[in-house]
């Protein structure tokens, strides 16, 4: 299939898409008839690079999400270090609500700190990216701000910046405790924002192993990252008896990153195998589409009380989509604002969505679209003659 052909069926549609309010494409996105199903009661897989959702299943029921809500944890971890209020090599003491509650007496995942000692804060990343320490995480959150308990709120709080809107979070670890919940779709939207924003830690994720103390090896309980034929290369395992298991997971296969994650299993064994069968699934079945190159014109946005009554739009870089392996070129394609568009604009204003849907699939492919050029303001007469024409003919020039 040509990306000519794919661009000729693109521009037919764009052409009539009119003005409407941009729905998100976790509220588009459907899973491929008869593409796959999974033993996991939730479930989704998703490509990071085109943020396009191949298949759910429940993927928006609060749940139990156990250690794969330290995914938010580290979020907030790797924020701090980015701003520079943070660093690799400062130390936070090993307190005893963090010994008890996640540490060694707890009988539960740890990296075993010892009591009042203090502990390097990259060695707190590994100790929660590899062994899943509860211990660490909560240390992580008493050093940043005070107590777990306030670390908690900023949690949720940088949660609903980035985009999270149903996650709470009550405490560092996942350990079972009212109002700390998530989603799968949530979930998957975490590890996305983690390899996009902080690439220079997501290394930490895909970490086979992390020596401590001279005293203790621990092996990454992401089964997956061993697996050098999926090429999996981090993120999160999760268990306990309210949740049962779970996992997110990502892999990268040439250019295509995907991201599983796979909730409510019975079995470490399940859990493996599900989220590595939908993964493989996802890279034999989809591939990408060049559909406009990089500063190409996608289609004309209709501009009010401006010195040109269109503005071009252009996508950021390359345009590509997500299809079928197999797809045949059929597609369903809008532009979707809220206009006509207020002049002044801004080259490089966000401005509009292209919304992409193929016919052999339900999945709908987003991507933002841009302004290509400066419109400046028009004088007031123009101003007036755009307002009889809205008017009159509701901008359909």
């Amino acid at each position: 299939m040509s990306s000519r052909l794919l661009r000729i069926a693109v521009a037919a549609v764009i052409v009539a898409g009119g003005a409407g309010s941009v729905t998100s494409l976790a509220q588009q996105a459907k899973a491929p008839p008869g593409g796959i199903d999974t033993k996991a009661p939730r479930a989704l897989i998703m490509d990071a690079g085109e943020n396009l959702v191949l298949f759910e299943k429940d993927p928006d029921t609060l749940m139990v999400p156990a250690s794969m809500s330290k995914l938010m944890t580290l979020a907030v971890v790797f924020r701090e270090l980015r701003a520079g209020r943070l660093k690799l090599d400062d130390e936070f003491k090993v307190s005893e609500h963090a010994w008890r509650t996640g540490g060694a007496p707890s009988g539960t995942s740890a990296m075993f700190a010892p009591l009042n000692t203090m502990v390097k804060v990259s060695d707190l990343i590994q100790g929660v990216t590899v062994q899943s320490a509860n211990d660490g995480a909560i240390i992580l959150a008493e050093g940043i701000s005070g107590t777990e308990e306030e670390f908690a709120k900023e949690m949720t709080k940088y949660a609903r910046e980035i985009g999270l809107e149903q996650s709470t979070f009550a405490n560092a670890t996942g350990l079972p405790v009212e109002g700390h919940l998530m989603t799968a779709r949530e979930l998957g939207m975490i590890a996305r924002y983690l390899i996009t924003h902080y690439p220079d830690y997501y290394e930490y994720f895909g970490l086979h192993e992390f020596k401590y103390r001279e005293k203790f090896t621990f092996r990454n309980r992401n089964p997956l990252v061993f697996d050098p034929e999926l090429a999996a290369d981090g993120l999160k395992t999760g268990f306990v008896k309210e949740s049962g298991y779970g996992l997110t997971a990502s892999a990268k296969q040439g250019d295509q990153r995907l991201i599983v994650v796979v909730a409510g299993l019975a079995t470490p064994k399940e859990r493996e195998a599900e989220a590595k069968r939908l993964l493989q699934w996802g890279f034999k079945n989809f591939k990408q589409f060049r559909l406009f190159d990089a500063g190409e014109k996608v289609s004309d946005a209709l501009v009010w009380g401006g010195t040109s009554h269109y503005v071009p739009l252009v996508g950021e870089g390359d345009i590509n989509i997500l299809l079928p392996s197999a797809a045949t070129g059929a597609v369903n394609a809008t532009i979707h604002y809220e206009g006509p568009i207020k002049a002044p604009i801004k080259k490089g204003a966000q401005l509009a969505t292209l919304r992409i849907t193929s016919a052999e699939s339900q999945a709908t492919n987003e991507m933002p679209l841009y302004a290509g050029e400066d419109i400046e303001r028009s004088n007031f007469l123009m101003r007036g003659l755009d307002s009889l024409g809205c008017l009159a003919f509701c901008w359909i020039l």
